[in-house]
């Protein structure tokens, strides 16, 4: 029987509230989670903020819901930690993160942002609470004592993505931002180009135009796109186990080093020059792919560097396919990504209006399902397709996800989440070719519609699928034999 707990129309009323951008869903950060590291590692920044530079002599910090339930496996605390002593997950040294841990739970002593020196103990200062609040199940409380023995509690809330607000918030910040083509639905789109003849990437980058300046919106498309053709380089030349207990090899070292064979490379650029020169075999390029997403979320499950696309555990999905198409399609280039990043990130920010990117809202459907839509939809318009088969393959995309559970093993995103990207990666590149071979005008589901089930979908599933650890996989599989 289904325990919705949450309130998923009162979560999208802040959303709408928000004119998003493409680079709020695309967000450079670290692994493993958006929902349950980057968040609470934003909301410990919110809060620094709120506090305004004022002595504290105590901090505690309260976790609720799912991330309590899996926060331990999704590094909740670490991210907390981190937050509370002002490193930002886009700049700090992923290598130095265990020695940060390390010293500051042996010596119990926090340096808050840097400047404000407090006693504090990890294993009793951050607690992990069976209980769970009614506005979202990824919720926070952040307790600040005062040196004028005055408290400040703060609760934040966590909605997927690495997206963090407070129940009743406003955002004000959002009030002056006036897009010239408002979208909360595909019907808006449509309504759109049908108005004025343009692309649906003309509305979007036209959109973008009211937050940064042409040479903005190059430069930070650049920035996303070298973390995650890094990302995948790192995870492609890594092997071991990796960390959290469940001896999870590292799969796409070995997959790399079998198909690239003696080719000779010196950085990433070269690498993917050398693939390009490799066996084109049906056999080989589905490796590949499958190879590009799982070196991506082997490092996210390592606290490595990503691109939130929409979330953490869905990171390895866009890379992958963005990879595909420079690999494998002719005449591909760095203006294809950009108007890959540009069509994808918009379809993300329509299933964040309409429905949710937060598994422990709306289970694994709510990450994979979502970051496969945004992929097919991004290569269909690279290859030529119209808007109508755009919308299309991400409705294709998102049909056959529907009803994803996640069921993290301890908590852990690893299994079967690292998996899971190699599987919505080829999904997107199938849905597009259905698309691209296809009549939209004949297509029988609208990707208004397929939102609209999938929001009914996340309401009617049992909260112990929305990455809670307590079904599915998460209690069928034995940790000592777990196969992966």
């Amino acid at each position: 029987m289904p325990g919705n707990f949450w309130n998923l129309n009162n979560v999208q009323k802040v959303i709408t509230m928000e004119k998003i951008s493409v680079f709020d869903i695309f967000k450079i950060g670290v692994g493993p989670s958006s929902s349950h590291t980057m968040g609470p590692w934003v909301a410990t920044q919110n809060f620094l903020t709120q506090i305004n530079g004022q002595e504290l002599k105590a901090i505690k910090v309260k976790l609720y819901g799912s991330l309590s339930k899996t926060g331990k496996g999704h590094g909740t605390d670490i991210a907390v930690i981190l937050g509370l002593a002002g490193h930002d997950s886009k700049t700090i040294d992923v290598d130095k993160i265990n020695h940060y841990i390390d010293e500051i739970s042996t010596k119990k002593v926090l340096n808050i942002n840097g400047t404000n020196e407090i006693n504090f103990n990890p294993s009793t200062d951050i607690e992990f609470l069976n209980e769970k609040l009614p506005f979202h199940p990824n919720a926070m409380t952040i307790i600040g004592h005062f040196m004028d023995d005055t408290i400040v509690e703060e609760t934040y809330y966590s909605i997927g993505g690495g997206f963090v607000t407070q129940e009743n918030e406003k955002h004000q910040e959002a009030v002056d931002i006036k897009l010239p083509f408002p979208i909360e639905k595909e019907k808006d789109v449509l309504k759109y180009i049908k108005e004025t003849g343009l692309t649906i990437y003309d509305i979007v980058y036209k959109n973008e135009l009211a937050w940064r300046s042409p040479e903005k919106i190059e430069e930070d498309i650049h920035a996303l796109w070298h973390t995650m053709k890094a990302c995948i380089y790192r995870g492609c030349h890594k092997d071991g186990i990796l960390p959290g207990g469940l001896s999870v090899k590292r799969r796409a070292q070995k997959i790399n080093a079998d198909l690239i064979g003696d080719k000779d490379y010196n950085n990433v650029d070269e690498w993917i020059e050398q693939i390009k020169n490799c066996d084109h075999s049906f056999s080989n390029v589905t490796k590949w792919v499958s190879c590009f997403a799982l070196a991506v979320n082997e490092e996210n499950a390592s606290f490595g560097r990503v691109v939130t696309a929409p979330t953490n555990g869905a990171s390895g999905v866009i890379p992958a396919v963005l990879l595909y198409m420079l690999c494998f399609s002719e005449g591909k280039s760095i203006k294809d990504i950009q108007s890959f990043i540009l069509i994808a990130g918009e379809i993300g920010s329509l299933f964040k209006k309409g429905s949710t990117i937060s598994a422990a809202l709306g289970g694994c459907q709510a990450e994979i399902g979502v970051s496969s839509a945004m992929a097919a939809a991004g290569l269909t318009y690279c290859q030529g397709g119209s808007t109508g088969q755009v919308l299309q393959a991400a409705e294709i995309a998102m049909e056959h996800h529907l009803g994803l559970t996640c069921d993290p093993i301890n908590g852990l995103v690893q299994i079967p989440c690292i998996e899971r990207n190699t599987m919505g990666a080829m999904k997107a590149i199938t849905a597009s070719q259905i698309a691209l071979s296809g009549d939209p005008d004949h297509a029988k589901v609208t990707l208004d519609e397929v939102i609209k089930t999938m929001k009914d979908t996340a309401h009617d599933m049992n909260d112990k699928y929305k990455e809670t650890s307590e079904g599915g996989l998460a209690i069928n599989i034995s940790v000592a034999v777990a196969e992966c």
